[in-house]
């Protein structure tokens, strides 16, 4: 059973100098929990605690058991900033989670039955890696499965050919916007072998 838990506690010492301050003397990551019916909050969390729920993908898109100073309250994650070259996490942002209320989420995609169309001499483009949800906590997926098995080079796989789990909406396609997931393409000529091809018309 994975534990998607995190403690933290709150933050009184406000301010980009104040964030830099706690990443560095105090290795903590600083954050923000909003949402529900509660005022925004500031906390603060050890950086190593959040790389350690960060390790399993699924900590992306499920909900998160949050510990503020004992108060435990249910969020998930909505964005993370992160170091642009040694890609640790500098700052986040929670989500309260309401029973009841819809939320919206950023889940990852798993793409399957790959070996299928490379077999056929295709070659696979993942356009999205993750798609906008919307829908109540208790069903929000870990990820959504694409299945790839059945495509034939020049086809392209959109939002509306995914069947959305149970009581899960695409953000997207509701607000009318059909994106491309995957595609399956011819493969692209070498530099080089034009090069030779041209060699022999001559």
């Amino acid at each position: 059973m994975n534990d998607f838990t995190l403690n933290a506690e709150v933050r009184s010492d406000l301010g980009k100098g104040a964030s830099r301050r706690l990443r560095r003397l105090a290795a903590l990551v600083p954050a923000v929990v909003y949402g529900g019916e509660k005022a925004p909050e500031s906390i603060s969390m050890l950086a190593k605690e959040v790389a350690k729920l960060l390790e399993n993908d699924a900590a992306y898109s499920h909900v998160i058991e949050l510990n503020v100073g004992g108060k435990k309250q249910n969020v998930i994650i909505k964005a993370l900033q992160r170091h642009p070259s040694k890609g640790h996490v500098l700052h986040a942002d929670f989500v309260r989670v309401v029973a009841g209320q819809k939320l919206t989420a950023i889940v990852p995609v798993h793409f399957v039955g790959e070996e299928a169309p490379i077999k056929k001499g295709g070659e696979i483009s993942h356009v999205l890696n993750e798609i906008e949800v919307t829908c109540l906590p208790k069903d929000l997926p870990e990820f959504i499965e694409v299945d790839l098995s059945a495509l034939e080079i020049g086809a392209i796989v959109h939002l509306s050919d995914l069947k959305a789990p149970k009581g899960v909406e695409f953000v997207a396609l509701a607000h009318g916007d059909d994106k491309a997931v995957a595609n399956v393409h011819a493969p692209r000529v070498a530099p080089e072998e034009d090069a030779a091809e041209e060699g022999a018309a001559e």
